[in-house]
């Protein structure tokens, strides 16, 4: 299992603790109190996105990127090939994060209003924060760290619960020649 997934679950555990202690049914207030540090988090979230998005828009970095983006493992397909910008893929990767956010919110939303649970609003005022800040985006964009290594573009897939990763993007010239004669050429 690699050192994010176990540092995500001890958060994530300690602050279901955290969450276990707050008194929500003696005291109605904090109710309104996670509440209302759940919808600044994620506000805080959208806006590190936004703000990431300007940053990007403004380097206006447009050297071509190629890459075959990967069918699923049960296919027999060969993956797509996709050019693109590294600006266009920065961006691409900006608005699946905000959405990220908007679909957690929503599950959030649903849990805590439809079903009445309250824990939930705790830990999600934290977790995404942190994910946020620790994005492959903001550690380039926010921290300014070099576009290298883990932090190459396109960005592979991080090793699931179990240590098993996703195929990610193929970037060799053999890869990216097959799917060119393969015809899959795709724009983003």
């Amino acid at each position: 299992m690699s050192s994010a997934a176990v540092m995500n679950l001890a958060f994530m555990f300690g602050a279901m603790q955290v969450a276990k202690r707050i008194p929500f049914d003696d005291k109605p207030e904090y109710i309104q109190y996670a509440r209302a540090a759940y919808v600044a988090a994620q506000l805080f979230c959208v806006l590190i996105n936004y703000f990431i998005s300007l940053r990007v828009k403004k380097a206006n970095d447009l050297t071509v990127l190629k890459y075959v983006d990967p069918k699923s493992p049960m296919s027999q397909e060969p993956g797509e090939l996709v050019t693109t910008t590294h600006r266009e893929y920065d961006l691409s990767e900006c608005s699946k994060a905000t959405r990220g956010v908007l679909m957690g919110t929503i599950m959030v939303g649903f849990m805590h209003l439809y079903m009445g649970y309250t824990n939930p609003l705790v830990i999600q005022s934290i977790l995404p924060i942190k994910n946020a800040l620790e994005s492959k985006e903001a550690r380039i964009w926010l921290w300014g760290q070099p576009a290298t290594g883990e932090l190459k573009r396109p960005f592979k897939a991080p090793p699931g619960m179990f240590g098993m990763a996703a195929p990610g993007p193929a970037t060799d010239k053999a890869a990216i020649t097959a799917a060119e004669k393969a015809g899959g050429k795709k724009d983003e």
